[in-house]
């Protein structure tokens, strides 16, 4: 599939040269910081040096004096406090996080994870029959609950109290809690929106620490929690959440807790753990219990203090990560093949799937899968509890969740974001929405927004690759939503001494090139599944590349290397 390449504007460049001065570092290095809203020598050094310090002052979230009130109410009477979160890993590291907080506060904090199958997204009724039973008078809501106005009605009504810390967009109405801690909210003017929901939560235990004069530093214990919870969640690693991220990696290199310590040890990684590797090994581990069994589990392994019992537990959950993939990987063929051999419309704009018999668990993710594979708007559906439930993913720039909004006549309950979104609907409104879906998708949807897009941060020279330069590139780490690692663009390169098919059956790319300024010494990259531009290429044509760069270490010796992401000959 073609890809569009789209440059970020630059800024002017006086502006780039006037801070490449003040920081004496390179016009590319500078280019890079001004895009990123970094205009000073100062607001560089601060983005190159976070500190702690520079979080935001918790009290400055619309109801967190509210919330801390009522903690600490609860705390000094010796109530029964019950953290609830969502499945998935922002909600059960939220949970996590706020147990190992408040366990040697509180007279046995309980926690509960809802059943994806029985209880399904959000506030759970059974749930807050559960505490009600239970003696339990407050209940903090974690990664959900903001557009819980009838189930916090519920609980009211059964004398339990409602904190929510949630980071999901409000509805209309908010619940009547205690407190609604979300930096959502319009009338919340919380110096950043786009924490997780365990950072929310993390948010609370900073207030409450402030006000009593507790020792950050056992507070700051949990930031590897906030951390996985950040790039699991793929919410933006900018302000405050690359703050959180940046000292919550250093605690999982250095000193994590049991939990992440003994997942990370079926995890293979033996390197500095990235964004990356949470992402791609470590989130979807942890996430896999609330998929194929229950979420407690993944808790019951975050919370851990106990080697062999920890040991166990990931145990169980890699087994139910190993579950998943095979789950995920049948039912994603699966719908493919039922798209490319039946009489599915293949001209719509957005996909909609409704099988009732594929895995509740893994329909996130083969929404995902499809919309990878066909790029356009995805919805699967499956069957539970008598009623459809899906996930929906989306497209570069198409706003997923307004779309799904326009349909609410046919919905029971919604919510998400602009890029993923999870729904539920009676069995007959599956094709009333389908219908109505694919119109509101054709009808604002672009052609552009139809086609992969490379977002390329800069074009430069091949000499201009050197080590300062990728030394100083490393410094923006961590890398992640609204500060991905740089793209770079070079135009007219050509093959030198080197270049070669690799792979199997020749399908990758091991080039040697040279631009045509022919200043510098022949740069080496990599180019995965586009061996077969190699022909083309060792004829000496001249072509664009856009790359990301990677150390490489070879028998002792490193030099640096592009990692090319796509490649355009003159012509096309």
């Amino acid at each position: 599939m073609k890809k569009r390449w789209v440059i970020n504007t630059p800024p002017e460049w006086e502006k780039i040269d006037k801070l490449s001065k003040e920081l004496n570092c390179s016009h590319v290095i500078a280019n890079l910081l001004l895009q990123r809203g970094v205009d000073t020598a100062e607001e560089a050094h601060a983005f190159f040096n976070p500190t702690l310090n520079m979080l935001h002052d918790p009290f400055l979230m619309k109801d967190m004096d509210k919330a801390v009130l009522r903690l600490e109410k609860a705390i000094s009477t010796e109530e029964k406090v019950m953290i609830y979160g969502d499945y998935d890993v922002d909600g059960t590291t939220a949970v996590a996080l706020l147990y190992k907080y408040l366990k040697n506060k509180c007279e046995n904090p309980e926690y509960y994870i809802p059943d994806r199958y029985t209880e399904g997204y959000g506030v759970s009724i059974l749930a807050i029959d559960y505490a009600a039973r239970n003696g339990i008078s407050l209940m903090i809501v974690t990664d959900c609950g903001v557009k819980a106005v009838e189930k916090v009605r519920y609980a009211k009504s059964k004398g339990v109290d409602v904190i929510i810390c949630d980071h999901h967009t409000p509805g209309d109405e908010l619940p009547d809690a205690v407190a609604v801690l979300d930096p959502q909210r319009k009338d919340c003017h919380y110096p950043y929106r786009w924490l997780s929901g365990c950072g929310v939560s993390f948010k609370l235990a900073q207030a409450y620490s402030m006000k009593h004069n507790l020792p950050m530093t056992d507070l700051y214990k949990l930031l590897d929690l906030v951390c996985v919870s950040i790039a699991s969640d793929i919410v933006p690693i900018t302000g405050e959440n690359r703050i959180l991220a940046h000292f919550g990696l250093l605690q999982l290199n250095r000193k994590p807790s049991l939990g992440l310590k003994t997942i990370l040890s079926f995890s293979g990684i033996g390197k500095d753990l990235t964004i990356n590797d949470i992402v791609f090994r470590i989130g979807p581990k942890i996430n896999a219990a609330g998929r194929v069994e229950s979420g407690n589990k993944s808790v019951e392994l975050l919370i851990a203090d106990d080697e062999t019992r920890a040991t166990e537990v990931a145990a169980s959950i890699n087994n139910f990560n190993d579950q998943r993939k095979k789950l995920d990987h049948d039912i994603t063929e699966e719908a493919l093949e039922y798209i490319n051999q039946s009489h599915y419309d293949q001209s719509q704009k957005a996909t909609v799937l409704y099988n009732p018999n594929w895995h509740k668990g893994v329909i996130g993710i083969v929404a995902s899968r499809l919309t990878e594979y066909y790029y356009r708007p995805t919805v699967i559906l499956t069957e539970s509890n008598g009623l459809a439930t899906g996930s929906a993913r989306s497209v570069e720039g198409f706003d997923l969740y307004y779309a799904i909004s326009q349909c609410s006549e046919f919905l029971e309950n919604y919510g998400g974001h602009k890029y993923a979104a999870g729904l539920t609907l009676r069995l007959e409104n599956i094709e009333p929405f389908k219908a109505k879906f694919q119109k509101i998708v054709s009808e604002t949807i672009t052609e552009e927004m139809l086609t992969p897009q490379i977002n390329i941060d800069a074009q430069i020279k091949l000499n201009d690759i050197t080590p300062d330069l990728y030394a100083m590139i490393q410094k923006f780490a961590p890398f992640g939503p609204n500060n991905t690692i740089p793209v770079f663009m070079t135009e007219n390169v050509t093959n030198f001494i080197g270049s070669k098919q690799v792979g199997r059956n020749n399908e990758h790319l091991k080039l040697v090139v040279v631009d045509d300024t022919r200043v510098c010494n022949d740069r080496s990259g990599i180019a995965f599944g586009m061996g077969e531009a190699f022909s083309r290429i060792s004829k000496g044509e001249y072509f664009d590349i856009c790359y990301t760069l990677q150390e490489n270490e070879f028998m002792g010796k490193s030099d640096i290397q592009m990692m090319i992401r796509d490649l355009k000959f003159k012509e096309e």
